[in-house]
């Protein structure tokens, strides 16, 4: 059962959502690909405008909450480039630095945890096996599609459960 005296929550991803990874993928279309690289770049994304105005639009009436598939490892880089950019304060769900499962998975998982207690108004995710299975769950779903899409990345978060 949901609190509803409590502010409902919007729900944002950050790769390709909010941050901009377009200069990192390289990193990712190395065999092996180079994650300590790809991660180690991340403080420098540049942030995506459509991404932060709906963040910043959505905070006036929800509670911001980001769910990313980083690994916890990132968590001070992450926290750093939020303030940075101007971003909404709120929670940070990330995956634990072992955990390989897809995103999919992840993310459902702390979804329907999250909706437990509060009204999730929204989920605003690039990734479109999230998106599918967050809609299929019952979850109101804004499809980040304004970052240039990439495959080494789709792959890595369904195959490989990196980020």
């Amino acid at each position: 059962m949901t609190d509803s005296k409590q502010r409902p929550l919007a729900v944002f991803d950050l790769d390709n959502t909010l941050a901009d990874t377009g200069h990192r993928q390289h990193f990712l279309e190395a065999r092996p690909r180079d994650w300590a690289g790809f991660f180690a770049a991340a403080p420098v994304d540049p942030p995506l405008a459509e991404g932060v105005a709906l963040a910043v639009e959505s905070a006036g009436a929800c509670e911001i909450v980001y769910l990313t598939g980083r690994p916890e490892r990132c968590r001070r880089d992450t926290l750093d480039w939020l303030a940075a950019h101007g971003l909404p304060e709120g929670r940070v769900h990330m995956r634990g630095n072992a955990d390989r499962r897809p995103a999919r998975f992840t993310k459902l998982e702390i979804l329907r945890r999250l909706a437990r207690d509060r009204e999730i108004r929204v989920l605003v995710d690039d990734d479109e096996l999230v998106c599918d299975d967050a809609e299929r769950a019952g979850f109101r779903v804004v499809r980040a599609r304004w970052a240039a899409k990439s495959e080494a990345l789709q792959e890595a978060q369904e195959r490989e459960g990196r980020t």
